[in-house]
């Protein structure tokens, strides 16, 4: 009886400590992203007052971003969730405090000049950030920081997303593919709910898609199969937009030119795709996906099919030259506008249905999330995506394979018993022995090719003798 009382003491205690802690950092993080918003929307609102388009600006703006960068906080390079991750498996979450004001400004000014880039990774890292600096402060131990940061996470994706259960769940799931935490479960909610109500109270707005397709859930076995086959393109497509962009980024950084040229030659590739292709690819692209997951048809008919492709290419670009912000808004970019020409071509009666699953799939696919995914769905469109969402994110998880936009994330599950993979290590050291394998297997088959020529062509010159 006395260790039971101990026991359920011990748990209270802990239980109260995390639910006042986790309830303290959101509201501060919380207030902190709603002056990053604040400022991010001040900077596009500004746009229009220049007396030359805005995108103008971006390979000066690209230069400058990788120079203070570099120069202040080196740490803060790339779309910022990357980072987090690195930091909280390899050094218990800490991260240097230069990271939040060079990433705000960064990620401020990159967006401003039209990179398309995203403001979620920015949070997730600020939100981290600030985290860590408090817990360097009150001097916490290694594990309780390492567990504040993660709070962190989900506060900066609460107070952005508007989606305070799937902003919770995806900061404890992106961590670790196959394992959610549940030690953290419990201050990443509360830490969740407190910023995006501080967001709230503070005046952030957030957009939320009425999407009645169903005002009853009901069996409709023909659309169940055409949301399988949704979930198997939006797959494709995750792997695509990762392999992509890893490969835009290898490319750049292989170039032998000073990291100055490289971004403002990208910046002026940008601007060169912008004239030629349209605006709506530079970066947030709000509006489009306000657009594509919009119930009525007209407000979507004038994207192109293909929107999804030049989103890709904007983004690897940005990212690649050196921008600064996150890539999920692109993600949800690219999931929304590659539903739309999937329901055009496959079911144009569901096309909205479609861009949201396409919407929540392709951020399944790529950032290994499906739980978090689902819950947002529900979150912004309705519970009558649930069971559609559901499916499709999984689908489009598992088929994307052992690869995600964020490379520190460590599997611990395979997606296929058919696939050798060692489980525990980042996705960057299982993709490069996935790749040593597949060379391997090549390698054999063209020793093998060899042989069989030799051994032809020995039987050749015997005959002849």
């Amino acid at each position: 009886m006395q260790r039971h009382i101990t026991e359920q003491t011990a748990i209270f205690i802990s239980v109260v400590k995390w639910v006042f802690l986790s309830s303290f950092i959101g509201v501060i993080i919380g207030a902190v992203i709603t002056l990053f918003l604040k400022i991010l929307q001040y900077s596009e609102e500004s746009q229009s007052l220049l007396p030359f388009k805005y995108y103008y600006l971006l390979p000066f703006a690209l230069v400058l971003t990788v120079w203070i960068i570099r120069t202040f906080a080196p740490t803060a390079e790339g779309h910022g969730t990357e980072k987090v991750i690195d930091a909280v498996h390899n050094d218990y979450g800490k991260i240097d405090i230069s990271v939040i004001p060079v990433k705000l400004f960064a990620t401020v000014l990159t967006i401003f000049a039209g990179g398309s880039v995203g403001k979620e990774g920015p949070a997730a890292q600020i939100g981290a950030g600030v985290s860590s600096w408090l817990s360097v402060m009150l001097k916490f131990s290694k594990q309780d920081r390492k567990k504040l940061v993660i709070c962190g996470i989900s506060a900066g994706f609460a107070s952005v997303f508007g989606t305070p259960i799937a902003g919770a769940i995806f900061g404890v799931e992106v961590l670790i593919i196959g394992v959610i935490m549940y030690d953290v479960l419990l201050p990443s909610f509360i830490a969740g709910f407190a910023a995006f109500t501080t967001a709230q109270l503070l005046g952030i707005d957030y957009t939320y898609y009425d999407l009645h397709f169903y005002q009853n859930v009901v069996l409709d076995l023909p659309l169940i199969g055409t949301v399988v086959f949704a979930g198997l393109f939006f797959g494709f497509i995750s792997d695509i937009l990762v392999t992509s962009t890893k490969a835009v980024h290898t490319f750049i950084s292989k170039l032998s030119f000073h990291p100055d040229l490289k971004a403002f030659v990208g910046g002026i590739i940008i601007v060169v795709l912008a004239l030629i292709f349209g605006e709506e690819y530079l970066g947030l692209g709000i509006t489009t996906i306000e657009s594509l997951l919009n119930p009525a048809p007209f407000f979507s008919q004038d994207i192109p099919w293909y929107a999804f492709l030049l989103k890709m290419l904007f983004t690897a670009i940005t990212l690649g030259a050196g921008g600064s912000g996150g890539i999920l808004t692109p993600v949800f970019f690219i999931g929304a506008s590659s539903g739309h020409a999937f329901a055009s071509f496959v079911d144009p009666s569901h096309i909205a249905l479609f861009a949201g699953l396409g919407f929540v799939s392709v951020l399944a696919g790529t950032t290994n999330t499906p739980i978090a995914a689902t819950i947002m769905a529900v979150e912004l469109f309705g519970l009558d995506m649930a069971h559609y969402a559901a499916l499709s994110t999984v689908i489009s998880f598992l088929i994307s394979g052992h690869r995600s936009v964020f490379p520190s994330q460590i599997l611990a599950m395979r997606k296929s018993e058919m696939i050798e993979i060692k489980v525990g290590e980042e996705i960057a050291k299982t993709e490069a022995a996935l790749e040593n394998k597949e060379q391997e297997k090549i390698n054999r088959v063209r020793n093998r090719l060899h042989k069989k020529r030799e051994e032809l062509n020995k039987k050749k010159r015997h005959k002849k003798d």
